[in-house]
């Protein structure tokens, strides 16, 4: 989900684990030479998940590798069994109150730009939620540092 904060928890999960950190959404931005927002605003939505479909099939043959995935990612069935054959994945799971908190002025999220984010924020997540169970493991963040949330996937990852 979008401010989980799974681009801060990856960069320090890959330093730890002397892994490559890959962030989809920046891969995306590169690789367009323009911004997420852009793209949605531009070309689609159904051309970003496209993009994002794409790059993250290809992102995922990589080994030692810590991917952060756009929110939407995981939803997509191509990616999620791509994850669940060759990956372990990690929901970081935060309550939507504090996603609200976090992602209030931002205007860098295309589909928070509504006239009630945080209605969209709640739906969204009732929407993912479902499918972000999936996922191997699920860290419940809300009231964690993303160091303690490095720490509890590093210790999950090396048990493994």
């Amino acid at each position: 989900m979008m401010g989980v904060g799974k681009s801060t928890v990856g960069k320090s999960l890959a330093k730890k684990l002397l892994f490559k950190f890959i962030d989809i959404d920046k891969v995306i931005e590169r690789q367009e030479g323009c911004s997420i927002n852009f793209i949605f605003k531009s070309k689609s939505e159904k051309y970003f998940r496209m993009l994002e479909n794409e790059i993250t099939l290809n992102e995922l043959n990589k080994n030692n590798s810590v991917i952060s995935l756009g929110g939407g990612s995981f939803m997509n069935p191509k990616i999620r069994n791509k994850i669940k054959n060759t990956c372990v994945s990690f929901w970081l799971d935060v309550n939507t109150n504090i996603l609200i908190k976090r992602l209030n002025k931002s205007k860098k999220r295309p589909l928070l730009l509504s006239k009630n984010p945080a209605k969209t924020v709640h739906k969204i997540y009732l929407e993912r939620k479902k499918t972000y169970q999936k996922a191997d493991f699920r860290i419940k963040c809300s009231s964690l540092r993303s160091t303690t949330i490095t720490n509890k996937i590093l210790k999950i990852y090396e048990s493994l």
